[in-house]
């Protein structure tokens, strides 16, 4: 309809009438006036002129629309529908009569008409403007509406997106399965769907996976088809066939973490559908499309620690050459050559060049050795590297480590045996023994199972519910306190293996062949007897019986009697009277420790009770299991810069044995460390994580279920350097002597050794004919130690040559040139001949006679020989008896103590030994059982005088640290009957000087670097000896100028830690600072510099220490006098006050179950001076029992005191209530 419109009414919304001519205003207003007429005359030109009749009532309705006077009611000019609902406008046409008289000339009629007709149309076309503008008015409204729907949207959008943006921390959380897929079993060449719907935040990443190997669905067509919408994911595999049949696990991942659920897939076979011509599969290295793939592993892990509770990732990168697109190797992890698979302890991910795994929460029982293995067509590389998990730390100081490996050993129905492993780590005491706690699958509700710890390792737990499935955990603890838990084991159900069996048999996969079995039923059959009835297990808490069923067939439902009868009787009494067992396996418990017993064993069914099997022998009630011997001769050898590989001797006694643990210590340290927290069942172990060009000694223990052996004794130390290599081989190969059967050869050291000494040497030889060599022959067998050895059982006049090699802890090293060609043959050498000697008085000649010599000897040198002489005469009587080979003598040992010692000889068991000191006898030692020893007197730290020792070798008497009180004249006196020796050391004035200076010139050089720490009053300089004496002398340098000390700077020892202490540092105590030893020889002097970098992190620490120790000290704190427990009888009043203390004073509050309560009339609470805080009940009654708490708090922290108030009735108000 708008389309008729003029164009000046569709563009002008302002239209009036003065936009028409003067004229057809006049026209139209006579029209008006004449209108009344017209309507008038209308009716009765109705009934005179049939044939007008439509156009006249027509043209009424036209003129009443346009009279200002309206007598009907106005017509419609919509269109409406069959169901009444506007479909648009109408437009009468207008028509006028020419028979109706209205008193104007045709000209003006006609003018009159066209005017009506116009204005008629005008009105209707404004009011279908007016009404195209009321619905662009509602049009935009809606508009509008809409609009601010959409800006209110986008803002709730946009300050959700800011507020997770704020929050992020508070709205991410891992991936979670909502609903998990399912495992299906099909037919061949059938399709299945597997389902998922995952929830996280971040969205999650989803990966499918194939026996582990990420799916492609674009490189295999049509096989796979992923889909992702609304979170929910499905995986359809088309046309199943049987290498389909595997474990698809699906994976969600985010920035929070990641989580996976498997389902199986089973595809059945028919049998007729089989191929027998199908080839057999291919082993060994083979090429796919024609490529043979080489594999890299590069960016590899390395040895990892950790501790237990933490998480951690080992990767590496893999390349594939030739690379082909969308090629997937096969990616496996390996932990001690056991395949692992994906749990919640493993999460393994390959991003197509980078295999990673991650163990999301490490315990012991995931140490081992890794193996990363990459599978391709052409072969397979693995990689390896061993992972260590040391102890958490334990709640309480010195408690031992947690047990590992928890594992169910049997179950029933009526008990489930639980086994573990001992820890390494018992916390420097012995492990009392062992706590077993089950939990219920499907509750967080751990019930403890023994009331008193059990030593051995395996415990059977009774008191289950027939059906449901438990977990369980192992506790260890010592005199200081309970381990952490163990890691839980797996579930198990309480049940008999028989019905165990039958279910999981119910869920057991595809094999691909279906063997249908039929036996002729047989009633009334009364079974035979149990065969091959034994006892498997014994200890002193529970007995274990296995046999075998009866060998008859088709009987069906055969269940067992166990009957037990005390050794030396035949009383036969049974064990399970109300209920049969059905298992072949069963536990007998509550039986009295050392009696010995026998045991059979009846089958029954529903014809009757069979008769029972041959008894065992008699089996006496107690650990049969004994705790194994301890390890031997563990040899320690060089690896790495940081590892050692060491090797043992096994257990000789050791039955059942679980593993070994290796300590290692730093030499002379005394503090142990364990090199494995998990039992390792080999004798060679390579120990991780040592420090570099340190000494270790290293000590093995063996495990098994009844305990720890002792420990072997210790190992030689040995540094920890990089790994040795075998020699170089010898050179400069001579003969040194030669007789007709053999030669004596000598030869050089390797110019490299292989960072080891050299440890023996092997020498070859061979013949020569004519230029021509034969082979190599070995001259020892054994090595020798020396560079010169004689070869033997050589044949005279033939000609040999010879090469040598060297050998050290890594081996025998390559062998040396060939030597030159010698010849055996005897040596022939001129005998000396013989000399005379003359003597004269006063002049010494020599004069050489033929073959002889004249000596002269002049009265000088007659009477220095005479005196030579005596002396040796003396020597050679004193030598008789008990004497000195060595006179007293001392020295100073690395431990900065003092020995007095002298060696003997000629010794008796009768003779002895007699120390004096300034004349005074202070030690006596008879019936010395030796020949030849060392005499010992050692200063030392002890506190009292030694035992008398067993004087093979040395003789030793101990004191208290060397001062000025043990100068003085030490002399030995040895006596028997065959007479007596003497020996005397000068210990005083220069004696004395000399022994402390070397004394102090050991504690010099045992003195550690300076080093710099912060305590809360300022820097300290310190360094540590391995001994401190008192009279040691050191002095402190600041820029090369000895200290003043005064009350800011001071200086002193505490153990054996020498320290200078400044206090409220400044920039004015930067420089250069050394402690100086006196030794009497010049001395040592160790520095630090204190400026720069290190004197500003040393006052930064300072002002921290300073600043929490004023805050430690003004904290707020509550004193004491508050009771754990106050019980108190209804009706009384309770008071109860407490010391607060703190600066500024705390602010205090006081809690009820944990909610805060105010003072009122029934409980008064007060806070006076700031220093008391006081809780009155006027009068108690049963309501006021409760846990009640007070808290204080100010700006430097918080802290709290608990007590519980319990109120009673007395029986008197009880029985009056009553």
């Amino acid at each position: 309809m708008s389309g008729s419109l003029p164009f000046y009414q569709k563009h002008h919304r302002h239209y009036d009438r003065d936009y028409r001519s003067k004229e057809t205003v006049s026209k139209l207003s006579q029209y008006q006036t004449s209108s009344r007429y017209t309507a008038g005359s209308s009716t009765s030109a109705a009934t005179s002129r049939s044939s007008g009749l439509n156009v006249s009532t027509h043209y009424g309705l036209e003129a009443s629309r346009l009279s200002p006077i309206l007598k009907r009611a106005k017509p419609t000019y919509l269109a409406v529908d069959k169901d009444h609902q506007i479909i648009g406008y109408v437009v009468p046409i207008f028509r006028g009569s020419q028979e109706f008289g209205t008193g104007f000339s045709s000209r003006e009629e006609a003018r009159v008409r066209d005017s009506s007709k116009y204005m008629a149309h005008r009105d209707l076309f404004t009011s279908g403007m007016e009404m195209e503008r009321s619905e662009q008015t509602s049009r935009r409204e809606a508009i509008r509406e809409t609009a601010e729907r959409i800006s209110l949207n986008k803002r709730i959008h946009e300050h959700g997106v800011h507020f997770k943006r704020m929050n992020e921390d508070n709205l991410m959380h891992t991936p979670e399965f909502v609903i998990k897929p399912r495992s299906h079993t099909v037919w061949e060449k059938q399709c299945v769907r597997l389902h998922c719907t995952v929830s996280g935040w971040p969205d999650p990443r989803v990966v499918w996976y194939k026996n582990n190997v990420a799916i492609d669905p674009v490189g295999h067509g049509d096989k796979y088809k992923l889909e992702s919408k609304y979170n929910m994911h499905s995986l359809e595999i088309n046309r199943c066939d049987f290498d389909d049949t595997a474990q698809y696990r699906v994976s969600a991942m985010n920035s929070k973490g990641e989580l996976s659920s498997f389902a199986s897939v089973v595809v059945k076979r028919f049998k007729g559908d089989m191929d027998e011509s199908l080839p057999s599969p291919r082993h060994g290295p083979v090429c796919e499309y024609g490529v043979n793939f080489k594999t890299h592993i590069v960016d590899k892990f390395g040895v990892t620690f950790g501790r237990e509770g933490e998480t951690i990732s080992l990767g590496c990168t893999v390349i594939i050459s030739p690379a082909l697109h969308r090629y997937q190797p096969e990616i496996q992890w390996y932990r001690d050559d056991v395949l692992l698979s994906p749990s919640k302890w493993y999460n393994m991910h390959w991003s197509g060049d980078h295999a990673t795994m991650t163990l999301t929460h490490l315990n012991k029982e995931d140490e081992g050795l890794y193996t990363l293995r990459v599978t391709t067509k052409s072969g397979y590389e693995t990689y390896s590297a061993y992972v260590f998990v040391r102890d958490s730390e334990a709640e309480v100081e010195r408690a031992p480590g947690a047990p590992l490996d928890v594992r169910c050993l049997d179950a029933n129905k009526d008990y489930i045996i639980v086994t573990w492993k001992q820890p390494a780590v018992d916390g420097g005491d012995s492990i009392l023994g062992y706590f077993v706690d089950r939990c219920e699958v499907g509750t967080n509700h751990w019930v403890q199972c023994n009331d008193t710890p059990v030593k051995f390792a395996r415990f059977p737990v009774t008191g289950l519910v027939e059906g449901r499935s438990y977990m369980f955990r192992v506790r260890a603890v010592n005199q200081n306190g309970m381990s952490h838990p163990s890691r839980v084991s797996e579930p198990v159900a309480a049940m008999d293996p028989s019905d165990r069996a039958r279910i999981r048999g119910a869920s057991a996969p595809w094999t691909g062949q279906i063997i249908v079995t039929e036996e002729e039923p047989a009633e009334g059959i009364v079974p035979g007897r149990p065969l091959e009835l034994q006892v498997t297990e014994a200890t002193k808490n529970y007995v274990v019986l296995s046999w075998k069923p009866p060998g008859d067939k088709g009987l069906e439902g055969v269940m067992y009697y166990v009957e037990k009868c005390v050794a030396g009787s035949d009383t036969w009494q049974r064990v399970n009277t109300e209920i049969p067992v059905k298992s072949p396996r069963f536990a007998l418990f509550d039986l009295a420790e050392g009696n010995s017993y026998s045991f059979r064993v009846r089958c029954c069914n529903a014809a009757g009770v069979g008769e029972p099997s041959d008894p065992t022998e008699a089996t006496t009630v107690g650990d049969k299991l004994d705790i194994p011997s301890a390890p031997s001769k563990v040899v320690p050898i060089r690896n790495t810069d940081t590892s050692v590989v060491v090797s043992w001797q096994a257990s000789s006694e050791a039955k059942e044995l679980v593993g070994y643990y290796i300590e290692a210590s730093v030499l002379d340290s005394n503090e142990w460390e364990p090199c494995n927290n998990k039992p390792v069942n080999v004798t060679r172990f390579i120990c991780h994580g040592l420090t570099t060009g340190e000494k270790y000694v290293f000590r093995v223990r063996a495990v098994n279920a009844a305990g720890l052996s002792q420990f072997s004794p210790e190992s030689e130390p040995v540094e920890v350097k990089a790994a040795i290599a075998s020699p170089a081989p010898p050179y400069g190969i001579t003969v040194l002597e030669c007789v007709f059967d053999s030669m004596v050869l000598s030869w050089k050291q390797p110019t490299f050794i292989g960072g080891a000494d050299i440890t023996g040497y092997f020498v070859d030889y061979r013949e020569v004919i004519d230029g021509v060599t034969g082979k190599w022959h070995e001259a020892n067998i054994r090595s020798i130690s020396e560079r010169a050895y004689r070869v033997s059982d050589l044949k005279e006049k033939r000609k040999y040559q010879f090469q040598v090699r060297a050998a050290n802890m890594a081996g025998v090293g390559i062998p040396s040139l060939p030597s030159d060609t010698f010849l055996c043959e005897e040596w022939t050498i001129a005998v000396p001949g013989w000399f005379d000697l003359l003597f004269l008085k006063s002049y010494l000649i020599s004069v050489p006679i033929l073959d002889k010599c004249v000596l002269i000897l002049t009265f000088t040198l007659f009477k220095e020989l005479q005196k030579e002489s005596e002396f040796q005469m003396k020597e050679w009587v004193r030598k008789q008896g008990p004497h000195f080979i060595e006179y007293l003598g001392y020295e100073v040992t690395p431990e900065c103590c003092v020995v007095l010692k002298c060696k003997v000889g000629n010794m008796k068991k009768d003779t002895s030994a007699l120390w004096y000191k300034d004349g005074h006898e202070i030690k006596a030692d008879e019936n010395l059982g030796f020949t030849e020893g060392v005499l010992k007197l050692e200063i030392a730290q002890r506190d009292s005088p030694a035992d008398k020792a067993d004087y093979a070798d040395d003789i030793i008497w101990r004191r208290l640290k060397i001062s000025k009180k043990d100068s003085g004249v030490y002399e030995v006196v040895l006596k028997d009957d065959r007479g007596k020796d003497t020996s005397t050391l000068n210990l005083t004035d220069k004696g004395f000087k000399d022994l402390m200076n070397e004394v102090f010139s050991f504690i010099a050089n045992s003195s550690t670097p300076l080093k710099i720490t912060s305590t809360e009053n300022g820097i300290r300089l310190y360094t540590f000896v391995s001994y401190y004496n008192d009279l040691l002398q050191v002095t402190w340098h600041y820029k090369d100028s000895a200290i003043s000390f005064s009350d800011r700077i001071k200086s002193g020892v505490v153990g054996e830690q020498l320290w200078l202490q400044i206090s409220e540092p400044s920039e004015k105590d930067m420089g250069k600072y050394a402690i100086e030893f006196n030794d009497g020889k010049g001395g040592l002097r160790r520095t630090v510099e204190l400026s720069g970098q290190a004197f500003d992190d040393a006052f930064a620490e300072f002002q921290r220490l300073k600043a929490a120790a004023i805050a430690e000290r003004s904290r707020a704190r509550v004193a004491g006098g508050l009771p754990d427990v106050v019980t108190i009888q209804d009706g009384k009043a309770l008071n109860l006050t407490c010391n607060i203390s703190g600066d500024p004073v705390p602010e205090v509050t006081w809690l009820k179950n944990d909610r805060e309560i105010t003072s009122d009339e029934h409980c008064i609470l007060k806070f006076e001076s700031g220093k008391f805080a006081s809780f009155t009940i006027t009068g108690v009654n049963i309501s006021d029992s409760g846990k009640y708490s007070i808290l204080v708090k100010n700006k430097y922290g918080t802290e709290s005191g608990d007590f519980t108030v319990s109120v009673f009735i007395s029986e008197g108000a009880a029985s009056k209530k009553k």
